[in-house]
């Protein structure tokens, strides 16, 4: 539940982002590039490609808003997170169903009623209020006992995951086509498209307030990757993770706790420069692969029946 909530805020945030970016002065191949990036970010390169001749903002925006055959559509997971909901509706409270339940009939009324068309970015700022609305009653009526802390881990994991995910595509969007060029027009570019990656994780003000010059490329990846104090920040989602583990798990010799640890420390001790001279793809690739296990070995260790 927590997991398809949290993915239906993160497409909401990316969407939003590269749609008022498209609205600024810039060429045909700038604006393709950034909705083949959002499709990349997700994963959904080749079943858009199955039902669209070509990429473009309004078949995109379509796609990954309100087309339920595609499983990681905003429609669709908040769909996913209300039936899930609905199959543990007994360990939750009626505030917290409530807000799934309703969140459910609101979009399918926004969506049959055409109001996403009229004002796409009115309906991206509802999906991250729904979304913020629902951690908020969560943690405020929830009792603080093993349902609560699954919520958090899925909430965590689920955007350890799209924050990882965003890092790496923009970066290697920006390296391939403009890496090295010098010229005002690319300045000017990168300086909207580093605005834009940090508008998308609510980080444009947290960049000001902690650096307090112009935006550069390895303090983003700094900010996203290891700052702990950064909400959405790759350290930030790990030390809750390993926190929330500690407190549904008994076992100090716990494997998947261990794994989530490892993952967290080398956060904690890690230096941007040593990443981005390692190289910030492989990285971020190797980060995604550990996660993924880090899900699967949560899942065997404490949600299947042995």
């Amino acid at each position: 539940m927590s997991r398809y909530t949290e993915r239906a805020e993160n497409t909401a945030r990316m969407l939003d982002v590269n749609y008022q970016t498209s609205l600024l002065p810039q060429s045909d191949a700038v604006a393709l590039m950034g909705w083949q990036g959002l499709l990349s970010i997700s994963e959904l390169t080749g079943a858009y490609g199955k039902q669209y001749d070509t990429v473009n903002a309004r078949d995109v925006m379509d796609f990954m808003v309100k087309d339920e055959s595609n499983p990681s559509s905003i429609v669709s997971c908040l769909g996913a997170a209300r039936e899930n909901a609905r199959a543990v509706r007994g360990a939750l409270t009626t505030e917290v169903w409530e807000t799934q339940n309703q969140t459910w009939l609101e979009v399918k009324r926004m969506i049959k009623s055409s109001e996403f068309e009229a004002d796409p970015s009115q309906f991206f700022e509802w999906v991250k209020f729904r979304s913020h609305l629902s951690r908020g009653v969560t943690v405020g009526t929830m009792l603080m006992d093993e349902a609560l802390h699954f919520m958090r881990l899925g909430t965590f994991l689920e955007r350890s995951d799209n924050t990882a995910r965003l890092v790496d595509v923009k970066f290697h969007a920006v390296q391939s086509d403009f890496y090295g060029a010098a010229n005002e027009r690319d300045q000017e570019y990168d300086f909207y498209h580093w605005s834009a990656i940090l508008r998308s994780v609510s980080a444009f003000e947290v960049y000001r307030k902690v650096y307090r010059d112009v935006i550069r490329p390895e303090r983003v990846a700094e900010l996203l990757i290891l700052r702990p104090d950064m909400p959405r920040s790759l350290h930030a989602s790990l030390n809750e993770v390993v926190n929330n583990l500690a407190l549904v798990g008994s076992n100090p010799d716990s494997e998947t706790l261990r794994r989530a640890g490892k993952l967290r420390a080398e956060l904690k001790y890690g230096r941007i420069d040593e990443i981005l001279a390692t190289g910030l793809h492989a990285y971020l690739t190797q980060f995604l692969d550990r996660v993924n296990d880090l899900g699967a070995h949560i899942s065997r260790e404490y949600l299947v029946a042995a």
